[in-house]
């Protein structure tokens, strides 16, 4: 919905909004109210995870949803919605995400160059890459 706002050029009010979800919706939990006064707290807050009672149960909970999310993959039980959400959480909340591996591999194969973040920011790189069976050698 902020997205929709954005472009669009809407002005939503994202506490009302879960408040008239509270009324027609069979989520009339006190998890729609826990909306509600976030976004009464901070109207323009860009993320729930940012407002403290969600930072807080969600740091207290993390390792229950971890364990559930481990269980289901040993045991072969899918949960792609619980899943995905435990990795936009860890993605939301690392500074440094693994990208690396993903630079590496447009590097290798369009030359595509990458920024290494132990050098300032615009400086780029490039590997000339051995050939495959072949160890590149350093002397």
């Amino acid at each position: 919905m902020r997205e929709a706002q954005k472009e669009y050029g809407w002005t939503l009010d994202f506490g009302k909004i879960a408040q008239i979800f509270r009324g027609g919706c069979i989520i009339r939990a006190v998890f729609l109210q826990k909306i509600t006064e976030a976004f009464e707290r901070d109207g323009q807050l860009a993320n729930l995870l940012l407002d403290p009672y969600f930072q807080g149960e969600v740091e207290k909970l993390q390792p229950q949803w971890r364990m559930v999310i481990a269980t289901a993959a040993l045991q072969g039980v899918p949960a792609p919605c619980m899943g995905s959400a435990l990795s936009y959480y860890d993605g939301y909340r690392s500074e440094k995400l693994p990208a690396n591996l993903l630079q590496g591999q447009r590097d290798f194969f369009g030359a595509h160059t990458y920024e290494r973040t132990d050098q300032p920011r615009g400086r780029f790189f490039h590997i000339d890459w051995p050939e495959p069976g072949r160890p590149q050698i350093e002397i």
